[in-house]
């Protein structure tokens, strides 16, 4: 798992089951007031066998994480 700190947010490289596979994602939380982390699915259209593999990949994506916005969305650098 991968770690990404903000100012008000932080993000972690996730895995999400989906269909006996596994699909990479970015879970975010809010540094203050507590609450469950909001699970975005990246890469689309591609799912892995492993979870090892779906994080794996969650973590290149999360490098390119600029910062969380206000609503907690994620924001990426282009490529």
């Amino acid at each position: 798992m991968a770690r990404k700190v903000f100012e008000h947010h932080e993000a972690v490289s996730a895995v999400v089951p989906e269909a006996g596979r596994y699909r990479a994602a970015i879970a975010v939380k809010a540094l203050q007031g507590g609450g469950a982390p909001r699970f975005h699915k990246v890469l689309e259209g591609q799912s892995f066998a492993t979870a090892h593999e779906a994080d794996g990949a969650a973590a290149e994506v999360l490098s390119t994480l600029a910062h969380v916005d206000e609503e907690g969305e994620p924001v990426f650098t282009p490529i």
